[in-house]
Parts: C-alpha cells; sequence; structure tokens
C-alpha cells in the first residue's frame, strides 16, 4: 500500500490522474507520511479527523492524485462519525478505474481480535467488488498490502498473536489467489528484517514495502 500508518486502522488508497474528476479513493490505515518531506505531493487539508480520514494530496507537475480512507467497522483507533464510515467493497464499486488508476488495500489488524468467520466475509464481499472492478475496468492496478509481524507485549498478547494474524494473511492470500492483483509481502519484510517487530514498522521497512509497490506500478 502506498500508504503507510500511525494508526492500526486498516485501509484503502487510491492514486490515479489529477484532474478530469476521475480520482479513485484509496483503502488503508492512516498514513504517517512515508513519503519524503521533499515530495512533489503536496497535502490538500479537508478538515478531516486525525486517522480517519478521507485525505488528499496532489502532484499538479506529475497529475497525480492520492486519496486515503478509513476503512468500516470493526474499528479500535478512534471514534468515527457514523457519516464517515465506508465499506471497502463499497469504495471500490465507486471507482471507475483505467490503466491510470491505481488501488491500494490493506484489510487484517483491526480483524485480529474476532472470529477469522468475520474475516472471511469481508474479504469475500472485497473479492466481489474487485472482480467487478476488473470486469468494467481491466487495465486498473489492485495491489493489496499483507499482515505484518508486531510488538507482543504482556498487554497486547492477551489479545493479538503473530499466530493468528498469520491465519488471517494466509486466507487473504487464498482468497484473492487467481486474480489479476499484485501483492505486497508486507510479513516478510517485517519478519526477515533486524528493526524489532512493530504493528507499525520503522521508516526503513515502510520504504522497502514502497518500492515494491511502485514496482508494481511503474514496472518499467
Amino acid at each position: 500500500m502506498a500508504s503507510h500508518h500511525t494508526s492500526a486502522a486498516d485501509a484503502s488508497i487510491s492514486l490515479s490522474p489529477a484532474p478530469n474528476g476521475t480520482s479513485s479513493p484509496l483503502k488503508g490505515p492512516a498514513p504517517s507520511s512515508p513519503i519524503s518531506t521533499d515530495s512533489s505531493l503536496k497535502p490538500f487539508d479537508l478538515g478531516s479527523p486525525k486517522n480517519v480520514g478521507p485525505f488528499m494530496s496532489v502532484d499538479v507537475d506529475h497529475n497525480i492524485m492520492l486519496k486515503f480512507r478509513c476503512h468500516g467497522p470493526p474499528i479500535r483507533f478512534s471514534t468515527v462519525s457514523s457519516n464517515e464510515l465506508r465499506y471497502i467493497a463499497n469504495e471500490l464499486d465507486g471507482i471507475v478505474g483505467g490503466k491510470n488508476t491505481v488501488v491500494a488495500i490493506t484489510v487484517w489488524s483491526h480483524f485480529s481480535t474476532f472470529p477469522v468467520e468475520v474475516y472471511i466475509r469481508r474479504l469475500r464481499n472485497i473479492r466481489a467488488a474487485v472482480l467487478r472492478l476488473l470486469e468494467r475496468s481491466p487495465n486498473t492496478a489492485i495491489i493489496i498490502r499483507s499482515a505484518n509481524v508486531q510488538e507482543l507485549g504482556p498487554e497486547v498478547s492477551l489479545f493479538n498473536s503473530d499466530w493468528y494474524s498469520l491465519q488471517l494473511d494466509t486466507v487473504m492470500r487464498a482468497m484473492f489467489s487467481g486474480l489479476h492483483i499484485k501483492i505486497v509481502d508486507a510479513w516478510e519484510m517485517s519478519l526477515a528484517h533486524y528493526l524489532p517487530h512493530a504493528l507499525h514498522p520503522d521508516r526503513i521497512i515502510v520504504k522497502n514495502q514502497i518500492d515494491e509497490f511502485l514496482s508494481f506500478v511503474c514496472p518499467n
């Protein structure tokens, strides 16, 4: 996912050509600005609440619009106004798509305290929406960020475990297998790194994820 986060939220993000009104929303956790301060992407203040969004940045020189929106419930990080609760499947249905549109999705962390059946139902709805998007716009790039390992202190380990997160990640990969999508393997990137495990990985790990993400967006 092109965005990373300071919150545990799962989200979706979308990149699209700027002007002409064809923007697409990206889903996922709230970003902690993995983009360097000298980036040509400039935030556009929508007056949105922290962590929740929607957020938007624009690069006028390169005709890029970046949008972020928090996913719908379950949510563990903040109070969210009911009119800002959006499900990923519904957001995907609102995207026109096309060769200049990139959609990034991550969804797992807030499901780690729920039975796997809840996660499976949500993924089935997202999968169906992905298929509908690809049917109307086959050239749309769809990239899913996997789960990652996290620090498990005495309190967190009472209701979270990397073992269970791995089960959710396995379910996600099976659900989207065979579809025309790409996966950023955040699990392996965080597991293999020398830095301590963290739900919100250090910037160097985030950069590695963004590099892989961009390799899918711009393979040449």
